[in-house]
């Protein structure tokens, strides 16, 4: 039976890979043919942009974390989420109306939920969805298009993703196949520890400040390599690269799918960035970048490896990304009829 990684190991295997990408990072960006000071200028604006960005969503989902912690038990997570997996899927995909957090805050939010054993498909569905099915989201995409197809489209393409993975992964996966022994709940049989091992003393509400700090400082490692890389990718493939080969029914949604991954913009203020693109890409285009993005981008992907074993975070890249890909390709044929 394979080991877990113990945290020691873990940690100096991310440090390894935090030196090596910026190594690497720093390599590239001065050999890509630009000014090197110029080039690691736009790199450094660009990586504190996104960081600056993400760091207080967070940050945000670290608290809730903690609030989860000590004010959740595993009986309320039991009585609330319906037992049968279709309906606990669909349930899942909802649940960002109870927690409204964007794509990096959910991540401990969704480990935390495991561990109080939350379902799998429950938290895959949650995870997903969440960053667009949330109040902040629905105020900013209506405010940037409106009440119309876009706002309409973007939250029932997220549903129907979502609770479509989610219900891949309660068919056909066991939880200690796809979840970090770290994510386990004990009542699963999982062996993972709790992120805080030492007893807080104080108020609750103090302790759950303790633990959501260490939720943030242990996914925080994440949030810096994912943003390390985004920057590095928004340095050397430029936006006019990707937008030249935009058009088309099938190639835009490729693009913008792209993009979406590429610049990681947080979920509450992509609306206003996707507004730009209107004029010149297509509606399922469009529609694309605002569902993958928010559940797939650079620097989710490297904290979704927190949580979860590295093949299903592949499962996690390439179910999406092919639903989005086939349900913007549709629309598009549909609007030239």
């Amino acid at each position: 039976m394979k080991q877990p990684v113990q945290p020691d190991v873990r940690n100096a295997l991310l440090m390894i890979a935090l030196i090596s990408v910026m190594i690497v990072g720093f390599s590239l960006v001065i050999s890509s043919g630009q000014d090197p000071v110029i080039a690691l200028q736009t790199f450094s604006t660009r990586f504190l942009g996104i960081f600056i960005e993400a760091a207080p969503f967070l940050l945000m989902g670290a608290f809730v974390s903690g609030l989860i912690e000590v004010y959740v038990s595993k009986e309320d997570i039991v009585r609330l989420i319906p037992r049968h997996p279709v309906l606990g899927t669909v349930s899942g995909a909802f649940l960002g109306f109870a927690f409204p957090v964007c794509e990096c805050g959910v991540v401990p939010v969704t480990r935390r939920l495991f561990m109080k054993g939350l379902p799998m498909s429950v938290g895959v569905a949650f995870l997903l969805a969440a960053p667009v099915m949330n109040p902040i989201v629905l105020v900013s995409t209506y405010i940037a298009f409106g009440m119309g197809p876009v706002l309409i489209g973007r939250f029932v393409i997220t549903a129907i993703v979502a609770i479509a993975v989610g219900i891949v992964f309660a068919l056909s996966a066991r939880p200690q196949d796809v979840l970090l022994p770290v994510s386990f709940a004990p009542v699963t049989g999982g062996s993972g520890t709790p992120i805080t091992d030492a007893p807080v003393r104080g108020s609750r509400f103090i302790r759950a400040l303790s633990v959501g700090s260490n939720e943030f400082f242990d996914m925080g490692r994440y949030l810096v390599i994912g943003t390390l890389l985004a920057a590095l990718m928004q340095t050397l493939v430029s936006q006019e690269q990707l937008l030249t080969v935009g058009s088309g029914v099938f190639v835009s949604v490729i693009v913008m799918q792209v993009l979406a991954f590429v610049l990681s913009v947080c979920s509450t203020v992509d609306s206003f960035l996707a507004l730009s693109f209107v004029n010149t890409f297509t509606t399922g285009s469009i529609l694309s970048f605002l569902t993958f993005g928010p559940m797939i981008d650079v620097k989710s992907t490297i904290m979704f490896a927190g949580v979860f074993k590295r093949r299903t975070v592949l499962f996690l890249i390439v179910l999406p990304f092919l639903m989005t890909l086939l349900i913007g390709v549709w629309i598009n044929l549909l609007m030239q009829y």
